[in-house]
């Protein structure tokens, strides 16, 4: 019995287009961003000669690389108007595109461990709530209802003392996301160009008006930074210097067990974070490498440590082992806060700096950026975001104020 070979590119997903010699926008980076970018601009503003370009294989980056926690509680107006817009646009998103990609208002638990993240704790809860953000303060028997394979005991290195509680916040299957938005993009006309990495700037004077690529040169009205630890390179090679440092950041997932895991757990005392994914693996993480560099693995080091903040936790978890380990470039900015807009270069607009918070952001980041670039000027969510505010002084400082900046 002969075998019918499966195609090179199945057509049930997305074409596979080869680039175009032009088009309106490009956008560089296939992720999350970039394709929720492309998908908004035919969308919301009918542009549709729109190409995506990816040096990989589409969402292969940093998409494919998190630990997928979708939640809105910061601390900043200006954050929480932000991830709050996105988390809407997350709750009406599996109706719109058609496409179940698992999202689950599980909620989200940040723990306190010290008086000062009890004060911090109550202060976003109050700051969230006169955003419209739900959050609420949890006491300790409250966290242990929530979440009952937690430890609360008294007697623990640093004994839960409360926490805040999201309940619409939770969790999205990450690589599902992409191919729900890359199916709707192609569908209305955009291409989605993998195997094509960006290598240079077509300029005329200090204007952009194209990309050199590995698969030859193409112009562009418009040319759109997604890409995430990358940004500050390719932002470089177009004449830009970028506030923006890339780091690693390191995860890890367990071997499949029962649902035993209710909701999203982050404690930034212990230095953890929690989730059980659909399948049943246990996903951990925790802090950025302190080291600036562009790795994609794990270190043993960070495992052990996240896996003795876990099992601290959650003695339950004593025995799970360890599946796999994997690390994400995560581009961080002085204040720990986006940049979304426009550029110095014209025809340039950027999107970076979105440090461990990209995936949560995924469909706000797409609409503002779209937004942006379809009409040259920022959308009310993102002007706060702008590249000007490093010079002006007016920071949207999210290292400590998000609790845990995850």
């Amino acid at each position: 019995m002969t075998t019918k070979p499966l195609p090179e590119h199945p057509d049930w997903l997305w074409r596979n287009p080869e680039p175009r010699s032009s088009y309106d926008v490009v956008i560089v980076g296939a992720g999350g961003h970039g394709l929720a970018t492309a998908y908004y601009l035919a969308k919301n503003h009918g542009i549709t000669n729109v190409a995506v370009l990816e040096k990989g294989w589409l969402a292969g980056g940093n998409m494919a690389r998190n630990t997928t926690i979708i939640r809105s509680n910061y601390l900043w107006d200006e954050s929480a108007a932000i991830y709050e817009h996105a988390l809407k646009l997350w709750e009406r998103l599996p109706e719109e595109l058609d496409y179940d990609f698992l999202f689950s208002q599980r909620g989200v638990l940040n723990l306190a461990h010290t008086l000062q993240d009890v004060r911090e704790g109550v202060r976003r809860v109050n700051a969230n709530r006169f955003n419209g953000v739900d959050a609420q303060w949890l006491e300790p028997d409250e966290v242990a209802k929530v979440c009952p394979i937690l430890n609360v005991s008294s007697r623990t290195r640093y004994p839960v003392l409360g926490g805040t509680f999201q309940p619409r916040a939770g969790i999205a299957k990450h690589d599902h996301v992409a191919w729900a938005l890359a199916r709707r993009a192609d569908e209305m006309g955009v291409d989605l160009i993998q195997g094509c990495e960006v290598t240079g700037f077509l300029k005329d004077g200090d204007r952009v008006v194209g990309v050199e690529t590995s698969r030859g040169r193409i112009l562009a009205g418009r040319v759109g930074l997604a890409a995430a630890g990358h940004s500050s390179e390719l932002a470089q090679r177009a004449g830009l210097r970028l506030p923006v440092q890339s780091h690693p950041l390191q995860a890890l997932v367990s071997e499949l067990h029962e649902p035993v895991h209710p909701t999203v757990v982050m404690s930034n005392h212990v230095h953890v974070y929690v989730s059980q994914a659909h399948k049943g693996e246990l996903v951990m993480g925790a802090g950025v490498d302190a080291y600036n560099g562009y790795g994609q693995r794990g270190s043993f080091h960070v495992i052990e440590h996240q896996m003795a903040a876990a099992v601290e936790l959650f003695p339950i978890f004593a025995r799970a082992h360890v599946l796999r380990t994997w690390g994400g470039i995560v581009d961080v900015t002085p204040d720990a806060s986006p940049i979304i807009g426009t550029t110095p270069v014209e025809n340039l607009y950027v999107n970076c700096g979105w440090g461990t918070g990209g995936f949560k952001a995924t469909p706000a980041a797409g609409w503002t950026f779209a937004h942006t670039i379809a009409t040259g000027e920022p959308h009310p969510l993102n002007a706060p975001f702008a590249l000007e505010r490093f010079a002006t002084g007016a920071l949207i400082d999210e290292h400590g104020a998000a609790a845990v900046a995850h």
